[in-house]
């Protein structure tokens, strides 16, 4: 029996088609595997965050009595401690499907007690505790978009690729609509920004130098990085600001983070900035960055770049030039391990 030359044709076309989907179904396959971890991962450090929370708020209605009294003031209605605690435990002990409702009622308990009436300390507990929340939800909610996205696709499904694992569900709390801890006054900007920590492969941080333009004789050193825009997620303004600041194009999946939360008041252009950073980490082959994303004001202020070791980032300082953030230096390290790892960090404190 012998075969033609266009069968012989066909059944190689068909056997490259099936061998060609099933690559790709393979890859997708692991691919949503990974999506599903990181999904996983983010509701345990959201589910953290939320906890610690309740730890917070329980500690703030120990500083009030029932009747509302509360540090330094006079009784104020909506400062109830008793409720506030039990807001608490019931946010704490509520299963999956009734922990929205019930975190968003501790949310509005916390968002009626006063700042001015706390204890300074106290109400720097709750503005970070509060932070983390916030981070961990956007953190979880960009997994659980991204899980979906996958997931949901007409040939993923038809294919069963995901298998039996449940679809990851989005956690909406309503955000503190009243001023934070640290906030200030007279401040002119409140923002979040998501900063980027660039590390090639020789363990160097690329950093800009830029200025005050007002103040253009004292220079200074960042890392990439820039405010969030209406409507992106931290991910997404992370990827923009990679590419605006050094016109390289990378993919939001490969991004490690965020990792780091700094809020840093200080003044620009003349203008008092609040800004709320998050930090990502992203290793890179050493390259020329471009300028082409910049802003006028930015082509003003920014006058150079360096592939930094965490000791030129010591001798920059030394040379009165400040290299933020001013931990940096003992902070490379902690980035090149979590780089080697295949686990999601928890978000932390630096200054």
């Amino acid at each position: 029996m012998t075969f033609s030359a266009t069968t012989v044709l066909v059944v190689a076309l068909v056997v490259a088609v099936v061998v060609a989907i099933g690559v790709w179904a393979y890859g997708t396959a692991n691919r949503l595997d990974r999506l599903h971890v990181r999904s996983d991962q983010s509701w345990q450090s959201l589910d953290a965050a939320l906890a610690r929370r309740a730890v917070v708020a329980r500690a703030v209605s120990a500083a009030m009595v029932p009747s509302g009294a509360v540090f330094g003031s006079a009784a104020h209605p909506a400062a109830d401690g008793t409720r506030l605690a039990a807001l608490a435990d019931r946010a704490e002990r509520a299963d999956r499907a009734d922990r929205e409702s019930a975190e968003n009622l501790l949310s509005a308990a916390l968002n009626a007690v006063p700042a001015e009436a706390l204890a300074p300390q106290l109400v720097a507990e709750l503005a970070d505790a509060e932070a983390r929340v916030l981070i961990a939800r956007r953190f979880h909610n960009d997994a659980v978009r991204d899980t979906l996205a996958l997931r949901t696709r007409r040939l993923v499904r038809l294919l069963h690729l995901g298998g039996t694992a449940p679809l990851p569900t989005y956690f909406e709390i309503a955000e503190r609509t009243t001023p934070s801890a640290g906030a200030g006054q007279g401040v002119d900007e409140m923002r979040t920004s998501a900063r980027v920590v660039l590390v090639d492969e020789q363990g160097r941080v690329l950093l800009l130098r830029g200025h005050d333009p007002q103040v253009p004789d004292v220079s200074f050193w960042f890392t990439i990085g820039g405010g969030v825009e209406s409507g992106e997620t931290l991910r997404e303004a992370a990827v923009r600001e990679i590419r605006e600041e050094t016109g390289l194009v990378v993919d939001g999946a490969v991004l490690r983070g965020p990792i780091w939360r700094r809020v840093a008041v200080f003044p620009y252009d003349g203008e008092l900035i609040r800004s709320e950073e998050l930090f990502f980490a992203l290793a890179h082959p050493a390259f020329t960055p471009e300028r082409f994303g910049f802003t006028e004001l930015e082509r003003r202020a920014i006058s150079g770049h360096r592939w930094c070791s965490p000791a030129d980032m010591r001798a920059v300082a030394a040379d009165g030039e400040t290299v933020y953030p001013e931990d940096l230096p003992d902070l490379v390290g902690e980035v090149r391990a979590l780089l080697a790892r295949d686990d999601e960090p928890g978000v932390r404190s630096i200054r």
